[in-house]
C-alpha cells in the first residue's frame, strides 16, 4: 500500500502545484481551494506511505523528482513554460540522483 499512498501523493502535490501557478499569484481565488485540498491531501498521504515504512529518503526523493518531471512538463503543455534541453538534463540528473538514493 506504501506504493500507492506514495502516488497519490505526488499526483496531488502535481494538482496543487499547477493550481497555484493557475491562482496567477493567489489573485484568482478560485483556485486556492483545489490548491489547499491538494497540498492537505499529498501531506496526508505522503505521511501515510511513511507510515508503512516507506525510507523518507526513497519517498520524498520520488516525491519531489516525479513531481518536478511532471510539473515542469504540463506547464509547457498548459502554460507554454519554458522547458530546455538544459532544463530537461536537469530533470534527468535528478531522476539518476533518486535512483542512486533508492539502490543505496
Amino acid at each position: 500500500m506504501s506504493w500507492v499512498w506514495l502516488i497519490l501523493a505526488i499526483l496531488l502535490e502535481v494538482a496543487a502545484t499547477l493550481s497555484l501557478r493557475a491562482s496567477d499569484g493567489l489573485r484568482a481565488k478560485l483556485w486556492l481551494v483545489p490548491m489547499a485540498a491538494g497540498y492537505t491531501g499529498a501531506f496526508y498521504f505522503l505521511a501515510r506511505a511513511l507510515g508503512t515504512g516507506l525510507p523518507v529518503g526513497v519517498a520524498y526523493g520520488l516525491w519531489t523528482a516525479i513531481g518536478i518531471a511532471f510539473i515542469a512538463v504540463l506547464a509547457r503543455a498548459i502554460w507554454k513554460d519554458q522547458l530546455t534541453k538544459r532544463m530537461m538534463w536537469g530533470i534527468g540528473l535528478i531522476a539518476v540522483g533518486v535512483l542512486l538514493v533508492e539502490l543505496g
